[in-house]
């Protein structure tokens, strides 16, 4: 059994790259996947733009199965949690601020309107 423990931070090196992610080799001499999700925060097209072999990272035991596999993490070993929660907040603010926006911009666009059809008309209340 290895010590290796979910939710334990570790540095390990790669020792291989595929399509689906890169292989890390923990201290303790035992191999885990990093899936090409759980690479970056952004998607990631290539692992290879992202990771070489021979690297050094810091990973984030996700999972360890019952057949020895191990799941790691290289997004989730990175320690910056407030930006997550402040994103989130941000794009609820930008999304009422853009409804806002929007229905602000919607009435001008119809009063505008308006007035060009009264305009085009002779006005208000003139006769045809």
């Amino acid at each position: 059994m290895s010590a290796v423990e979910v939710g334990s931070k570790l540095e390990g090196k790669v020792t291989g790259i595929t399509n689906f992610g890169a292989f890390v080799e923990l201290p303790d001499g035992v191999t885990g996947l990093v899936h090409i999700s759980e690479i970056a925060d952004q998607y990631v097209k290539d692992v290879n733009d992202f990771l070489k072999v021979n690297d050094i990272v810091k990973v984030k035991v996700i999972n360890v199965e019952e057949n020895g596999k191990i799941g790691l993490s290289i997004k989730q070993a990175q320690d910056h949690p407030r930006p997550k929660s402040r994103a989130s907040s941000r794009r609820k603010d930008s999304f009422e601020d853009k409804i806002s926006k929007f229905l602000r911009e919607s009435e001008d666009r119809l009063m505008s309107l308006k007035r060009q059809m009264d305009t085009k008309r002779g006005g208000r209340g003139s006769r045809r």
